[in-house]
């Protein structure tokens, strides 16, 4: 029989897996199953606000809502209602901006030196974020989201002399990693992606050339007379090397969709 703790598991493995709405799926059935239970209720409404979406923060908000009925001390929901109720606009959503507080202050109070308090802390800290901030955490997301894309693009050279078919026959579809390059290896290999993967290669590099390339571009055009000021023909230069982060971005997104069914198929019939 599956118990609370089995639904428990199965939602925290999808979670980190990133696949909130089989999170959802998972809560749901757990209480379907086995009624009303605040931990369920919980993953539940961590599944909606993941998505950080106005209706999704509105069912969120209720399952967050039913969780605390049964049990009004959840550091799990107190910790995650207050997060929401943080990122909440103020002005259309007065209520539950203001509920924050409230939430934070319950929290602090049951277990002041808890994780969900230090969590919840920099989600405060996060919230009270300014403009630069905001930049620089966009900077750092493109970043991380550049590292992928070499990495990407390096296993898959490596594949490739290795052969195809080997990395193809030997994946772990329930290993991200292993699903991810696979499916890389499946939609980039062959004689036309060969542009495709020297840029993912050297993204870097492409990068720095790519905006060598438009300034001198842009400089050039200045001084001859043909354009008085900044012009766009420059941004050109970049357009490759964006598509090829968007091409490995897409492989990545479908690849991860792919884990995420597959895990929620064989934690579903573990039970």
């Amino acid at each position: 029989m599956t118990t609370i703790d089995d639904y428990q598991r199965r939602c925290e493995q999808l979670f980190v897996a990133g696949g909130h709405a089989a999170v959802r799926r998972a809560a749901q059935e757990g209480l379907d199953r086995l009624g009303p239970h605040p931990d369920l209720y919980c993953w539940l409404a961590l599944g909606h606000a993941a998505e950080d979406d106005d209706d999704h923060d509105d069912a969120a908000e209720e399952a967050f809502r039913a969780g605390l009925a049964l049990d009004p001390d959840h550091l799990g929901l107190l910790a995650g209602y207050a997060e929401l109720c943080l990122r909440a606009d103020s002005f259309e959503y007065p209520g539950r901006a203001a509920q924050a507080v409230t939430l934070f202050g319950r929290l602090k109070e049951l277990a002041p030196r808890s994780a969900e308090a230090d969590r919840l802390a920099g989600a405060e800290r996060w919230a009270r974020r300014g403009y630069w901030d905001e930049l620089r955490m966009r900077a750092a997301a493109r970043a991380v989201a550049g590292r992928d894309t070499e990495a990407q693009a390096r296993a898959l050279a490596d594949d490739l002399r290795r052969g195809a078919g080997t990395a193809t026959e030997t994946v772990n579809t329930v290993d991200r990693d292993s699903v991810v390059r696979a499916a890389t290896l499946e939609a980039l290999s062959g004689p036309w992606n060969a542009p495709v993967r020297f840029l993912g290669r050297h993204r870097t590099a492409a990068w720095t050339i790519s905006g060598i390339l438009c300034f001198l571009t842009n400089t050039a055009l200045r001084q001859s007379g043909v354009i008085d000021s900044y012009s766009a023909w420059g941004l050109l230069w970049i357009l490759p090397v964006l598509l090829v982060d968007r091409r490995f971005a897409a492989v990545r997104k479908e690849a991860e969709a792919r884990h995420v069914a597959t895990l929620e198929t064989v934690l579903a019939e573990r039970r």
